[in-house]
């Protein structure tokens, strides 16, 4: 099976099957499928028995950018670890790429030579499109380095035409194609029915439709035929109103301020961008819930220099809450129903150099609290230096943002896509309190808010959540069960 890194071997050399047939040029490929259909010459047995053979073993692989990750749509070159001439074995790594989450180490599936690097250091690439070339003897590191300079003339862009042009100038008349080998048609049906109606060789119309299929207009304009329905249809758009100005003024960039530099996003602040916009179409609420802290700072003291963090206190406690409470750790990914999660999966928001990223404390309410800020640190620092691997950051049910250690009193958090909430936790402060007395006293309290998905969950189910966390912070003997 082949590789989602090193994929899509177009030859190799493990079978060398040669097919004759009369006045062809028989072309045998290397492949490395099986021989369980074996080749029968006795099928052939009614040629002559004259032909002229040649036979290609090209033993150039492509190592294509991989999908790291879900959302991943392509990749950086963050730096390669092996140069053009470098002699690879099998499961070393070669190139380190920049998901939208993480940086990770590329592997090569094969023996070979580091033949061309197709896509240099800080370029970015399609998942799916070539880096680079591997070549299996020396023999062939000429023509992969001449496959690499072809691909990369053919994907240099084509000049393009501003779009008042565009529109301005009218389409020159379509003419027959030259083609010096037969090419499979496509057509639409109403083309086809039209091309009956007016006797129209629909194998030497060309198609402006998706693909290259032939449209309608195509065959209307190939039998001399106004497109009445088009003119009419540009009529009544010459017709309307011109849009309003202000349209026109927000397509319009803004003039660059003196001084400024712009800068583009990084992969992982590409991704956060889109998860943000994709947000915004879950409609959402917000609740806030004030928490009583002093046992869970007197707790916090006593675990503390056993190497237990307040952040592993706070996600103990909330997975603790979320598993009498599944609703408000469910998930609604289409908008038709929602997934009650089995695991209850708390993703930490932790800020790095470049971007955001959530690594995830999985099954989190079954593990006792030393273990689980034993795996936090362990995260934490795989984290910061772009190593998390996808399950690691891509898994959570529920995700926890913390900035009451910067001192923050109160913020309220946006949900991530395929989550059904996120709870934003502010600093613990001083606070004057009456007891059901009359009496006042100075206790700790912090504010937590979470924002929630109201398509699964409603305020009485996250109030009823709160209470329950509330209840758990304020008397935290559980946490160390």
């Amino acid at each position: 099976m082949a590789s989602p890194f090193l994929s899509r071997v177009p030859l190799s050399n493990t079978n060398t099957n040669t097919n004759t047939i009369t006045n062809f040029t028989s072309i045998s490929f290397s492949s490395s499928l099986s021989n369980s259909l074996p080749f029968r010459p006795s099928s052939f047995s009614t040629f002559p028995s004259k032909r002229r053979t040649l036979t290609v073993r090209s033993k150039i692989r492509e190592i294509f950018m991989p999908a790291l990750s879900s959302t991943m749509t392509e990749g950086k070159i963050v730096s390669w670890i092996k140069s053009e001439g470098d002699i690879l074995s099998k499961g070393e790594s070669v190139v380190v790429v920049e998901s939208d989450k993480a940086d990770m180490d590329v592997e090569t599936f094969y023996d070979g030579i580091l033949a061309a690097i197709v896509v240099p250091e800080g370029d970015s690439a399609p998942v799916g499109a070539p880096i680079g070339l591997l070549a299996e003897t020396e023999d062939e590191i000429a023509e992969a380095k001449a496959k690499a300079a072809s691909s990369s003339n053919s994907t240099s862009p084509p000049p393009t035409s501003s779009p008042a042009s565009a529109i301005s100038q009218p389409q020159p008349p379509r003419s027959k194609p030259v083609s010096d080998s037969p090419r499979k048609t496509v057509a639409t049906p109403s083309a086809k029915k039209l091309a009956k109606q007016h006797k129209v060789n629909i194998e030497s119309v060309v198609g402006t439709g998706p693909f290259g299929r032939i449209t309608p207009a195509d065959i209307e304009a190939a039998a001399g035929i106004t497109p009445s329905k088009s003119i009419e249809i540009k009529s009544n758009v010459e017709s309307a109103p011109p849009p309003p100005p202000k349209s026109t003024a927000s397509s319009a960039a803004p003039p660059p301020i003196p001084g400024s530099t712009v800068v583009p996003f990084t992969t992982m602040q590409s991704a956060v961008s889109k998860n943000m916009l994709e947000s915004l179409s879950v409609p959402t609420f917000r609740v806030g819930y004030p928490v009583t802290t002093d046992a869970l700072d007197a707790l916090y003291e006593k675990v503390k220099p056993k190497g237990v963090t307040m952040t592993a206190i706070l996600a103990k406690a909330a997975a603790m809450a979320l598993a009498q409470h599944p609703v408000v750790n469910a998930t609604c990914k289409d908008g038709k129903g929602f997934t009650y999660n089995a695991n209850v999966n708390i993703a930490v928001a932790v800020a790095i150099d470049g971007g955001l990223i959530t690594p995830v404390l999985q099954d989190a309410d079954k593990l006792d609290l030393y273990l689980l800020s034993q795996k936090w640190k362990e995260l934490l620092k795989k984290a910061r230096a772009k190593q998390l691997q996808p399950n690691e950051y891509n898994s959570g049910t529920f995700t926890l943002s913390n900035l009451g250690m910067f001192g923050v009193d109160r913020f309220d958090a946006i949900l991530p896509p395929g989550q059904g909430a996120i709870m934003a936790v502010g600093a613990s402060k001083p606070t004057m309190v009456a007891d059901a007395d009359g009496y006042f006293s100075v206790k700790s309290k912090m504010l937590v808010n979470v924002t929630a998905d109201h398509r699964i969950i409603y305020g009485a189910d996250l109030a009823a959540f709160l209470q329950t966390f509330s209840k758990i912070v304020e008397n935290p003997e559980s946490l160390t069960l």
